[in-house]
C-alpha cells in the first residue's frame, strides 16, 4: 500500500505519494485534504503535532542535538506551545507564550508562521487522534537516514545530494510536479514519504520522551 509524505507550502501542502519506487507529487489545499488521500497506510507530516503546554519539547531538543554535528541543528525550530494556537497576532502570541512557559519564552517569527498550519492539522486529527498521521523532519531523513547529504537545502550541491539520496523515481516526479511547487518543498515531501515507508514497515527511528500532549498527540519526531 502507498504512503504519503507532506510538507507545508504557502498555506497549502505539497504531498509525495510513494508506492514502491514510484513517486507522484500533488498539491493538497488543506489539512483535511491531506487526511482524505485514499489508500494511504501512513501519512508523514513535516509539521509539529504534539504540543507542549509550558515549555520546549524534548523531541525538538533531541532532534537538534542529533543534527548539530551535521551543521543542520538550526533546521529544528522550537515548537510554539499549545496556547499560542489561540491567536493569529504575533505580538499577542509572544505575550501568551511568555505567560505559560517556564522559563518565559516567546516563539520566533519563523516558528509563529507555522501556527495556522499547526492549528489546521491539530483540528483535523480528532480526539483521540488518528495514529496513521506522524510527525517527521526531512533533515533527519536526509542527514541521518538516507545519508550522503552535507550541504544546505536550496543550494545546488544540496539539491543534487538530496536527489541522489532518495534513490527513487524523483526526477520523473519533479518533471510532472504541479506548477509552482518549489524544489525544496518537493524534496522535503519526498523525504517525508521515505520516512512514512519506514514507519509503515516498523523500521523508523524516533526521538522524544514518550509523553503525549493534552489532546493525546505524541510529542515525537520520526524518520
Amino acid at each position: 500500500m502507498a504512503v504519503l509524505g507532506v510538507d507545508g507550502w504557502r498555506g497549502a501542502w505539497v504531498g509525495a505519494l510513494l508506492d514502491g519506487r514510484s513517486v507522484r507529487l500533488v498539491v493538497l489545499a488543506d489539512a483535511a485534504a491531506v487526511l482524505a488521500v485514499p489508500d494511504v497506510e501512513v501519512v508523514a507530516v513535516d509539521m509539529p503535532i504534539g504540543l507542549s503546554e509550558d515549555g520546549v519539547r524534548a523531541c525538538d531538543v533531541a532532534a537538534a542535538g542529533l543534527l548539530r554535528p551535521t551543521g543542520a541543528a538550526s533546521s529544528v525550530s522550537p515548537t510554539p506551545v499549545r496556547a499560542v494556537l489561540a491567536t493569529d497576532d504575533y505580538a499577542e502570541a509572544r505575550v501568551i507564550s511568555r505567560a505559560v512557559t517556564v522559563p518565559p519564552r516567546a516563539p520566533s517569527a519563523q516558528a509563529f508562521m507555522l501556527v495556522r498550519s499547526i492549528r489546521a492539522l491539530d483540528d483535523v486529527l480528532g480526539d483521540p487522534p488518528t495514529d496513521r498521521v506522524v510527525e517527521v523532519h526531512p533533515e533527519l531523513a536526509f542527514r541521518l537516514g538516507l545519508g550522503g547529504v552535507t550541504d544546505r537545502k536550496g543550494t545546488a550541491r544540496g539539491s543534487v545530494q538530496r536527489l541522489r539520496a532518495l534513490r527513487t523515481d524523483v526526477e520523473e516526479a519533479l518533471t510532472d510536479a504541479p506548477a509552482g511547487v518549489p524544489l525544496v518543498d518537493a524534496l522535503d515531501a519526498c523525504a517525508a514519504a521515505w520516512s512514512a515507508r519506514r514507519l509503515a514497515a516498523g523500521t523508523a527511528d524516533r526521538v522524544g520522551d514518550g509523553t503525549t500532549d493534552s489532546r493525546g498527540r505524541p510529542m515525537r519526531i520520526c524518520w
